[in-house]
């Protein structure tokens, strides 16, 4: 654990510095991407969504690799690894000719910065433990949210100047910046005496022991459930303010004051988790996100999209909701994870993206011409999140325990 307040603030400051090339590599580019369809002479706008949904797949997949390879030879040489590969595949999305190509460049960057977002986690994981892991993890997403309010801003700036292949350019510049502050700074979190061997079978085996744990499970269903309908508004965003608003110009800061509220709701929770829990505050945030998707169908349904005031209001408070729900469903399914830390990030991060990408891509098909649809697919998602929490509570005596 670190020795002072001090080593405790650079501890957060690093961490969410390793969080955010992910939300730099997937804000930033967000006012491009028509620009970057005309480029690569797309046809159809919805298909820009590619580049975001498939970046999360990478991020899924990846974690496989990087985790138990993590548990085998220590952290900080993973991160290194997944820099160097972030560093040629934004090279390849720079060169690209067409939108396969491109695709595959962003997927291959989602692999690679799930190298940096995964270790994160796992030391965080190292170092602390149960509510305060929470409270960290919290502190850790405030500041990681800093990102995505000044992202799309910086994104538009970079673009209208230099163009969308220098947003590459500058994603790589800080991801060098921050692997020389890592490497200056930030000292190995698993001992040799804690590390295990890397094996075929480490990945089935870490499996079949987080299979094992009620609350591991439900949690991470949830967070698949509640990021893929999440995802939804990620990827659609931009065509939202910008196609169906009418809003090009405003859209970087619609996103930016959006991305406070989160900021926000993630701020206080770390004031408040360890008060009152990371369960209740789970609980009460998915019932609030339940209801506002629930209050916006039921005037909304089969009228015209509402002033763009009244849809950020909604927006805001469905945010607000997830700034509570992610540090703390992260925290409560690695919360009986301590001995397999990596593994374990890397297996319930697998499986939340998996399930995250594929519903938020047959969500995001319908947001063509309206806001509706996402509004729907916000309140199924939080609906089965509910059901799932209920049997998690009905059967919370085995949290600890096996099947």
């Amino acid at each position: 654990m670190p020795d002072s307040s001090r080593n405790q603030v650079e501890f957060v400051a690093l961490m969410a510095a390793l969080m955010s090339i992910v939300a730099l590599a997937l804000d930033a580019l967000l006012p491009a991407l028509d620009p970057i369809g005309t480029a690569l002479a797309v046809s159809s706008p919805s298909e820009n969504q590619l580049l975001i949904t498939l970046f999360f797949l990478g991020l899924g997949v990846g974690p496989l690799l990087f985790g138990p390879v993590s548990d085998a030879i220590g952290r900080k040489p993973v991160v290194y690894v997944g820099f160097m590969l972030f560093i040629l595949s934004s090279m390849v999305c720079v060169f690209s000719q067409s939108l396969e190509i491109m695709v595959i460049g962003r997927i291959l960057q989602g692999i690679s910065l799930s190298a940096p977002r995964t270790i994160s986690v796992a030391m965080i994981r190292d170092t602390y433990s149960g509510d305060y892991m929470a409270r960290i993890m919290s502190f850790v997403t405030v500041v990681f949210i800093l990102v995505p309010i000044v992202a799309p801003a910086l994104g538009k700036f970079i673009l209208d100047r230099l163009g969308w292949e220098a947003i590459f350019h500058v994603q790589v510049g800080f991801s060098i910046l921050v692997c020389w502050w890592f490497w200056k700074r930030q000292p190995e979190t698993l001992l040799p005496d804690r590390r295990t061997s890397f094996r075929g079978r480490l990945f089935l085996d870490g499996f079949k022991e987080l299979i094992n744990y009620r609350q591991t499970v439900s949690f991470t269903i949830i967070w698949g459930f509640v990021t893929g309908s999440f995802l939804v508004y990620l990827s659609t965003s931009q065509q939202i303010f910008e196609q169906q608003y009418g809003l090009q110009d405003a859209f970087p800061y619609i996103f930016a004051a959006l991305a406070v509220t989160i900021g926000a709701a993630t701020l206080l929770n770390g004031t408040l988790v360890v008060r009152l829990g990371m369960l209740r505050l789970v609980t009460a945030s998915i019932i609030l996100y339940v209801l506002t998707a629930l209050v916006y169908i039921l005037l909304f349904y089969n009228s015209v999209n509402p002033p763009v005031g009244v849809l950020m209001v909604f927006f805001g408070v469905q945010f607000f909701a997830v700034g509570f729900i992610f540090g703390n469903l992260r925290a409560l399914a690695m919360e009986p994870l301590g001995h397999i830390a990596g593994i374990g990030a890397a297996i319930t991060g697998f499986v939340a993206t998996v399930m995250a990408v594929p519903i938020s891509a047959y969500i995001g098909l319908f947001v063509i011409d309206s806001v509706l649809p996402m509004f729907i697919g916000f309140l199924v998602c939080g609906l089965i999140s509910c059901l799932i929490l209920a049997h998690f509570y009905y059967t919370k005596s085995g949290i600890r325990e096996g099947y």
